[in-house]
């Protein structure tokens, strides 16, 4: 796989965000040339971090995806970086700021156990975090 810095980082999160933004204006928004962009893109999407595009549906509507969530420590005064970090994993739909024992907590989704010990492993060696749990999802109940 190949190395992912800190501007491929910002420029997942907002494809994350809107995976049809074109690239002039995710330039403006990185204050990057659109063919650093382009480059960019092309080159995450050849070295496999780029997979797909897709499109983000209710929760409810998707039965068969497997929910997690992570509750993450984070060493020091590294939040700000690990969280860069975790807004470029595509396995993550959500990252919380929470109190208490825990950092952060990331809401995960996966279409298998496979892809979801594939997420957990990449999060696990992002630099500054000292710490995971993760909890998958087996039931909901409706309150009222």
């Amino acid at each position: 796989m190949i190395k992912v810095d800190a501007l491929d980082q910002q420029l997942l999160a907002l494809l994350r965000a809107d995976a049809r933004a074109s690239v002039a204006t995710l330039a403006a928004k990185l204050k990057v040339s659109r063919g650093t962009v382009t480059n960019r893109i092309a080159r995450l999407e050849d070295g496999g971090v780029i997979t797909g595009y897709t499109v983000r549906l209710r929760p409810d509507t998707v039965p068969d995806q497997i929910t997690a969530w992570m509750s993450i420590t984070v060493e020091g005064n590294r939040t700000r970086e690990v969280v860069a970090m975790l807004l470029g994993e595509p396995g993550i739909t959500g990252l919380f700021d929470t109190n208490g024992r825990w950092d952060l907590l990331a809401e995960i989704r996966s279409s298998s156990l496979q892809e979801l010990a594939d997420v957990l492993e990449r999060v696990r060696l992002i630099k500054g975090i000292a710490g995971t749990e993760t909890s998958i999802h087996l039931q909901s109940y409706k309150l009222g």
